[in-house]
């Protein structure tokens, strides 16, 4: 039920993260507390947990509400309208690489009984069972293989939402898609913080808890270790694609990473949270003389300054390229996609051997490398 009362939102967003308001089935047996993410809420009621996810677009209105039943007990009479999960899932259908990693981290990856774009999926255990057979490649997600998804008894399709955009006939087999906004949150413990919606799918929320503050504790020691560096070098990332160069804002999920990491962003003050379509020229008028430019990409080598100029003559005049401080991850040898959602600390990491690497002496870079001549 993509589609909620206008009355019924008004309460949801009103209720959200205090107790019940309004709702049936007894009273709230309280909220789960976030400290980072902001695009989910979750409440609890004697017989079934309420998960409420924000439109990231839209801030004022919700994206979907999920009812989680457990599948144990018969369905209340009176449920408060949104799109019902009968926990603990057992056949889930996942659309990104990212979520069936968070997944095989949840220690349920043998409950994952179909994907799409497989050619993506670099966790072990998913290719494992595409070999074998017992995980179903059901093709790109902009159009998967309905009927696929049908026969193998799909219980729960786990994807990425887009603005604007639907899930076409996925949307009309009746099966529950849970919409993973995880994406659009703008900060990196924020992001990981989901792992407690997505355990709830299982009914594994102390094994998501023990992650998540594992991950919490180490990333804000990071954090410490740079606060008090004087020398913040700038930085820049990504390149141009097609006709624009989209670039993130100064609440972006990469600018807080460059800001935890002890950096300069270059765009730092540019608004919001998303990203921003700019003219090359605008780009190299602003950052050409930026210490550090981080990309990412996707070959089966590793990307060389000859490449990149190849690729588009004018990216050498960026001081960067001339004093040979690109850093690339190719995220074709390396898990970068899988990991660093539910792990921002190893990317942080990284990010901070790379702008300050006194003070991580013995460490090695996971994701990104130095850029190579030919």
């Amino acid at each position: 039920m993509r589609h909620i009362s206008l009355l019924f939102l008004t309460l949801l967003l009103f209720s959200c993260g205090q107790s019940g308001r309004n709702l049936p089935q007894g009273e709230s047996e309280g909220s789960d507390s976030l400290r980072y993410a902001s695009g989910f809420c979750i409440e609890r009621y004697p017989d079934y947990t309420l998960v409420d996810v924000v439109d990231p677009w839209n801030r004022e209105k919700l994206l979907q509400r999920y009812v989680l039943v457990n599948r144990e007990k018969a369905l209340p009479a009176a449920l408060p309208q949104g799109t019902i999960i009968r926990t603990p899932v057992r056949n889930v259908v996942v659309y990104t690489s990212v979520h069936a990693a968070i997944i095989d981290q949840l220690g349920e990856t043998d409950k994952i009984v179909g994907v799409c774009e497989p050619q993506y999926m670099d966790t072990p255990a998913i290719q494992e069972g595409l070999k074998s057979g017992r995980i179903a490649d059901l093709g790109e997600s902009t159009a998967p293989n309905v009927e696929k998804i049908m026969d193998i008894g799909t219980e729960l399709i786990i994807a990425s939402p887009f603005q604007n955009s639907g899930y076409g006939q996925a949307e009309k087999i009746g099966v529950p898609i849970l919409e993973a906004a995880d994406y659009m949150e703008t900060l990196p413990l924020g992001r990981a913080e989901w792992i407690r919606f997505f355990a709830l799918l299982f009914d594994k929320p102390e094994v998501a808890k023990t992650i998540f503050s594992e991950t919490e504790t180490n990333y804000l020691a990071l954090k410490e270790l740079v606060s008090g560096v004087e020398y913040k070098p700038t930085v820049f990332s990504e390149r141009k694609y097609g006709s624009f160069w989209y670039v993130s804002g100064g609440d972006s999920y990469t600018a807080h990473f460059f800001k935890d990491a002890g950096a300069d962003y270059i765009f730092k003050d540019l608004p919001g949270g998303g990203s921003i379509p700019m003219s090359f020229e605008t780009v190299l008028d602003e950052a050409i003389h930026a210490d550090f430019w981080l990309l990412k990409y996707n070959l089966a080598h590793e990307m060389s300054y000859k490449d990149l100029r190849a690729e588009y003559t004018p990216y050498e005049n960026f001081d960067a390229f001339k004093n040979r401080t690109i850093f690339g991850c190719n995220t074709s040898i390396v898990p970068y996609y899988e990991e660093f959602p539910l792990h921002p600390d190893y990317l942080l990491k990284d990010l901070i051997k790379i702008f300050h690497p006194s003070l991580l002496p013995d460490y090695e870079l996971r994701y990104y490398r130095p850029m190579i001549e030919k």
